[in-house]
């Protein structure tokens, strides 16, 4: 029996979210291990939810999403990856109590992967539980690790494995060079990261969470898994990220601008061979060539024999101080020489990115590394997406996303703030010269500066109406019943408070004739036919209607009536700070419903996703009866309750809804300076 097993069923007994297929008693010392690394991370983990603003489809939009983190500090300093933290606008952290607290971020790391989080806490008056984070360069292969967090957003989960490979990078087979990673629209990761391998199941949910040893340490950050395979970023990694931003409050790396390959083919075990260097970069300035040797850089051996240690010389250069000036010792020609080389500062790879919401698009800002590996202007903004029938979308001649906006009539544009200037200095002209550049041609295109028109609201005279819903008599539907030669419409719902409840119609009724004319129907594509019929009389009109029930033939008299409202008719309001729109309810609300002909209450409509209304639990398709107990029959009595709220601004909005024909409740909790603000 492998040990694999053994420390699975250890687990499956401590834990109950883990299942193996087969329970094994495990030594004593193992239980107790594992029961230490539980109860010593376990309070610090933590849940994270996260509500983000993205962009796509040439709009922002919001989402919901989760991950796992750990509590680093006892001040509430949390760990987790920037792919689960990325873009967000409001982040809650729930602990293992079940206690929720609001995060904000303190730094994003998108090289990394990895973001640094603060659980808001008035004053530094609680004391977090928190867990260490161990030496990662310690673990080796062969040893037990838990992953912890909260897959499929199931909270407080624990699964185990062993490591399988402590310095995993990703590389290309053929060439040896490291591939990049990117995960979401983070930079590309891989440079400065050696995987921790390890076979702990991990799922989406679990990214951000700790891998933990058996002393209860944190030895890395779990990123990603599938298939058996997990991979964590190593703790050491975590710790220069987590030092730097509670020293600095950022992020700084040194750069000098060239690539790194092992030595290995070259048949050297010194040094590290220089594949490419990058335009207008320390490197360049100071004279490095390609297939140069590197080495050492500021006194400090740079060995990269193998393609595994080429992120240690990757680190070594990001610890370099920016702005200072460092020693390279290189071979070339087989002679040595020293150049001396000022450390940069490096770049992210991905610039802000906004929404113009006028014109119908979103840009980003071009940054230098971007432009060095796309072809693109060293400054300027790069169109991401654009909304069809906006007037970006419609620009002459047409521009695609990719390209880059250099200019605004003759203002230039270096990045995103500077075209939104440029863009509100041209806010009322009706043509928008726009400079673009598509690969190496400048173009010119023309906006016309025309949103999409609104829709019309339907003037059409209301028509004459029956209130029932039916289907054709088709001729397998007239067999079913017993007589092929039927046509007509079997009636499959009458309407409550309507003339034809009225008059006694009732489901299953056959529909033959209308003021003694037969009725032809038996295709699907007849379906309308009756309604057709009703249209063109009057409002107001009484009606014949020839009927078959229970095999017997009568005729039953309705007045037609006016088509009720739809809700395309109905106005809707919108809560824009809470993000969510309302409507009146309409008679035919009221009778699909079936609710009472005299309900009242506002229809929710749409809810903005990210938004404190869906966050408060709110959906579409909610009546909301009152607010704070103050009842709010119709929008204006909902816009005037809301108005007297956002005065009062009390913690919590209690909603009374309907939902599916059960009452329940909405909390919704703004946080009002920022939705006031």
């Amino acid at each position: 029996m492998s040990k694999r097993v053994v420390f699975l069923s250890v687990l499956l007994v401590l834990c109950p979210l883990l299942s193996v297929a087969q329970r094994i008693p495990a030594p004593d010392a193992l239980r107790r291990d594992i029961e230490r690394a539980r109860d010593r991370v376990f309070p610090a983990l933590v849940n994270i939810l996260v509500v983000s603003r993205y962009f796509e489809g040439g709009r922002a939009q919001y989402a919901i999403s989760g991950g796992s983190g750990a509590i680093v500090t006892e001040t509430g300093v949390v760990l987790t990856n920037f792919h689960v933290a990325e873009d967000a606008v409001r982040i809650f952290c729930t602990l293992g109590t079940g206690e929720r607290f609001e995060a904000r971020v303190l730094a994003h790391d998108p090289l990394t992967d990895l973001s640094i989080l603060q659980i808001r806490n008035e004053g530094n008056q609680r004391k977090f539980p928190f867990a260490p984070l161990g030496n990662s360069d310690e673990v080796k292969t062969g040893d037990n690790v838990l992953a912890m967090g909260n897959p499929l957003l199931l909270s407080s989960s624990v699964t185990m494995g062993i490591v399988s490979n402590p310095r995993r990078v990703f590389i290309n087979p053929v060439s040896s060079e490291i591939e990049m990673q990117e995960f979401e629209t983070g930079d590309r990761s891989g440079m400065l990261t050696r995987w921790i391998q390890h076979d702990a199941l991990i799922l989406p949910g679990n990214s951000g969470g700790p891998l933990v040893n058996l002393k209860g340490e944190i030895v890395g950050v779990n990123q990603l898994g599938g298939s058996g395979l997990g991979f964590a970023i190593p703790s050491n990694i975590a710790r220069r990220v987590l030092d730097q931003v509670l020293k600095t409050g950022t992020i700084t790396r040194g750069w000098l601008g060239f690539s790194a390959l092992p030595t290995e083919k070259l048949r050297r075990r010194e040094g590290v061979l220089v594949g490419s260097i990058a335009p207008d970069s320390p490197a360049e300035r100071a004279g490095l060539q390609p297939g140069d040797i590197v080495l050492s850089i500021a006194g400090k051996p740079t060995n990269a024999r193998f393609v595994e240690e080429v992120p240690l010389i990757y680190q070594l250069i990001a610890d370099l101080e920016v702005g200072k000036t460092v020693p390279v010792v290189i071979e070339r020609g087989g002679q040595r020489q020293t150049l001396n080389m000022e450390v940069a500062r490096m770049e992210p790879y991905y610039g802000e990115e906004d929404e113009f919401r006028a014109l119908g698009f979103t840009g980003r800002d071009i940054t230098r590394p971007m432009a060095r590996a796309r072809r693109l202007p060293p400054t300027g903004v790069l169109v991401t997406g654009m909304r069809p029938g906006f007037p970006l979308d419609n620009a002459e001649p047409k521009i695609n996303p990719g390209d880059a906006i250099l200019q605004v009539g003759s203002t230039p544009v270096a990045n995103v703030r500077d075209l939104r200037k440029a863009l509100e200095a041209h806010k009322d002209a009706e043509l928008i010269p726009l400079t673009l550049q598509r690969r190496e041609e400048v173009i010119i295109s023309v906006v016309r500066n025309r949103p999409p028109s609104e829709p019309s609201p339907s003037a059409e005279l209301p028509r004459a109406w029956l209130g029932v819903r039916t289907q054709v008599i088709t001729r397998t539907v007239a067999e079913a019943l017993g007589n092929p030669d039927l046509k007509g419409f079997r009636i499959t719902e009458v309407l409550p408070y309507t003339e034809a409840s009225k008059a006694g119609l009732q489901v299953g009724d056959l529909i033959v004739a209308l003021n003694d004319e037969p009725l032809t129907a038996n295709r699907p594509q007849d379906a309308r036919d009756l309604e057709r019929r009703i249209e063109s009389r009057s409002v107001g009109e009484e009606v014949q209607l020839t009927i078959i029930r229970n095999g017997t033939e009568q005729k039953v008299a309705v007045k037609l009536e006016p088509t009720p409202a739809s809700a395309e008719s109905v106005r809707p309001v919108r809560q824009r700070e809470l993000e969510f729109t309302v409507r009146e309810i309409t008679p035919i609300d009221r009778m699909r419903n079936r609710w009472k002909e005299d309900q009242q209450g506002v229809l929710v409509t749409e809810v903005a996703n990210g938004s404190f209304a869906q966050l408060g639990g709110l959906k579409a398709d909610d009546l909301i009866l009152a607010i704070n107990e103050q009842p709010v029959p119709d929008t204006k009595t909902f816009q005037s309750v809301m108005q007297e709220l956002f005065q009062q601004r009390p913690p919590v909005l209690v909603l009374f809804i309907l939902r599916n024909r059960e009452t329940t409740f909405a909390f919704i909790e703004p946080d009002w300076n920022e939705i006031l603000q």
